[in-house]
């Protein structure tokens, strides 16, 4: 099936301008953070997405959809919902946004008044970080909410992440926003904020997490 043309284009013979074209519009590169996670269905992309409109997603989705990026898919009963998830090429954005994500994390800083904050969005900076661990899947649980990434081991490339709690994690990581923040930025490893005391981590699914002593 050919892909639909698109509205818009740099129409240069740049393999960064033919990328852009795909995935140079507003809010399209955040939906494939949303959808690196897993399937969503449209009203849980949209409640993750604070700012974007009903009409803008939508539009945005389509576009991703002509572009090969994102599929949609009916669940079984009982579900009886339509979820948009991503196909391998739009998967492999993944190493784009751990790029952007390190980039960016110096920029960071506290968050503003006005910004919107969701606990799976650390997700991409703390990848990196995280290797510290090993191989396996880590359960990080922040007041903000829950979260899990999962480390591959060498040569596999199984590294990504999900929202919510993980089933059956190898580890489970307790900490606060702040040290997260620090962790993306290099400022803090997390060898040094478990001896700190600023995140708490145990191992094994049946062992609970300790609240942290956050410094």
């Amino acid at each position: 099936m050919p892909r639909q043309p698109r509205r818009r284009s740099y129409d240069q013979h740049c393999a960064a301008a033919r990328a852009l074209d795909l995935v140079g519009d507003r809010w399209t590169l955040l939906v494939v953070r949303e959808l690196l996670a897993g399937p969503r269905r449209y009203t849980d992309l949209h409640a993750d997405l604070p700012g974007v409109s009903t009409d803008m997603l939508a539009g945005r989705l389509k576009d991703m959809e002509g572009a090969e990026l994102v599929t949609r898919r009916r669940l079984p009963p009982p579900a009886a919902a339509s979820v948009y998830e991503l196909t391998p090429r739009g998967r492999d954005l993944l190493p784009v946004l751990r790029a952007l994500a390190a980039w960016g994390a110096p920029d960071l800083g506290e968050p503003r008044p006005t910004d919107a904050v969701r606990a799976h969005w650390y997700a991409i900076p703390l990848l990196g970080p995280l290797a510290e661990l090993g191989p396996g899947v880590v359960q990080v649980s922040l007041d903000e909410g829950e979260f899990h990434v999962r480390i591959g081991g060498d040569g596999d490339g199984a590294v990504g992440y999900g929202d919510g709690a993980a089933d059956g994690p190898d580890a489970l990581l307790r900490t606060d926003a702040a040290t997260c923040r620090a962790l993306a930025e290099g400022e803090l490893t997390l060898a040094a904020a478990v001896e700190s005391g600023r995140a708490v981590v145990t191992s094994g699914a049946t062992s609970a997490p300790t609240p942290s002593s956050c410094v």
